[in-house]
Order: structure tokens, then sequence, then C-alpha cells
């Protein structure tokens, strides 16, 4: 099979992969080993392929193919961290993390490819989860800093950074980081339930129905401002927090 065919059907799997005919894509995937072992960009879709299918063995070993083909294949490095600290390899995954952010650091392409900030930035969201686990807030803090600068565009990392304020004692700098955002997208309805939260946890009762009433003159439907405006009218010692 000369190169024209082998790029044809690699579109072709590519093709199949993003319509979720992952069978399909992985026998024309395989075709394309068996006649270029060292098409890195298939053992690259294999590899996502087994990690959907819950093939965790296969999905590692097709990773690591990859880099042992590519080391500065970036977005596997990526993937394969997160795969292993899912797992629980946590030393591993953190080895492999690293490595890759440094050679993001020294590559201007690396720094500007918005999909590989975006890889990065779900890591540093697991991260920041993980301290928040054990209570760890200040580095909690700075890996959802770090999550936000790699994605701007997941405003949900920054009511996750105002919870972790609040859960400090922050309350000021939790609020005030929920108002910047409300000013900045004042139709995202999750940052208005979670600022009337906010307020109401720190007893300001009639900002926190106000918050939920223009919620719910956006989204008159909207169940949860419902539910949160009903609770706190009926039982004003109901304990509610974001």
């Amino acid at each position: 099979m000369n190169q024209q065919e082998l790029n044809r059907l690699f579109n072709n799997g590519k093709l199949c992969f993003e319509q979720q005919e992952y069978r399909k894509a992985q026998m024309i995937f395989n075709e394309i080993i068996e006649n270029d072992e060292n098409k890195t960009e298939a053992f690259f879709y294999l590899a996502n392929i087994f990690h959907i299918k819950g093939e965790l063995g296969k999905a590692i070993k097709a990773f690591q193919k990859v880099l042992t083909l590519d080391p500065n294949y970036t977005d596997a490095a990526i993937s394969l961290s997160v795969l292993l600290n899912d797992i629980g390899r946590y030393e591993e995954a953190r080895s492999i993390f690293d490595s890759a952010n440094e050679k993001v650091k020294k590559t201007t392409q690396g720094i500007e490819d918005s999909h590989i900030n975006k890889k990065f930035a779900i890591k540093h969201e697991e991260l920041a989860e993980l301290y928040l686990s054990y209570n760890r807030y200040d580095e909690a803090v700075f890996e959802f800093n770090k999550a936000i600068g790699l994605n701007p565009e997941n405003l949900e990392l920054r009511i996750k950074l105002a919870k972790v304020y609040s859960k400090k004692g922050f309350v000021s700098k939790a609020t005030e980081e929920l108002k910047k955002l409300k000013n900045e997208y004042p139709g995202y309805i999750p940052c208005r339930i979670a600022l009337g939260l906010l307020q109401y946890g720190n007893g300001n009762i009639l900002e926190a129905h106000t918050e939920w009433q223009n919620v719910l003159s956006i989204e008159p439907k909207n169940e949860e401002a419902k539910m949160y405006l009903n609770l706190s009218k009926d039982a004003q010692e109901t304990n509610l927090t974001i």
C-alpha cells in the first residue's frame, strides 16, 4: 500500500472516529499499522478508542507507543498522564505531565495551541480538585488559576475558584470573583445561582433573592432558582452553600 492510499485510509478512519463508529475506525487504524508500523497518529487514535471502550491497559500501551515513536507528541503525553492519574498511578502521571509541560513552555507553537492548553487545563483542574478534597486550599487556588489561564472559555472554573475562596473564609474575595464573572457574562446562569447561594450563606437574603429572581427573568423555567427561592422563603435557617 503506497503513501497516498495510506493517507486516504487514515482520513476514512478519522472520519469514522469522529462519527463514533469506533469498531470500524479500529479496524481501519489496525490495517494502517499493519502497512506502516510507524504511523504515529494511527496509534494515537487507537489509544483513544481503547480508552473510550474501557480497555485501559491497551490504551496505556498505545499511548506509550506513540511517545516511543514521537517523544514530542504532547497530546499523547497529556492523555496518558490523565489516564494514569485516573487509575491511581499518580507519581508516573505527574512525571509525564511535568515533562510535557516543560516541552510546551519551550515551544511557541505549544503555548499558542488552544487544544493543547485545554488539555493542560483539565489536568490542572484535576489537581485542584484533589487538593480541595484534602482541604489544601492554597494549592487548589493555584491550580484553578492555572486552569483558568489555560482555558478561559471554561467559565465553570471561575465558579469553582470562588467556592475555594469561600471555603477558606475569604467570602469577600469569593463574592468579588462571582460578581466580576456575572458582569462579564450576564447571561451565564450558573454564576448567578452560585452568587445567590453565597449571598444567602452570608446572611444577605434580599441580595440572594434578587439573584435568583433575575435568573428566572432570564430563564423562567429554571428549577434550581425556583427551588432555592422556595427553600429560603419557607425556612430562613435553611443551610444553603455554593
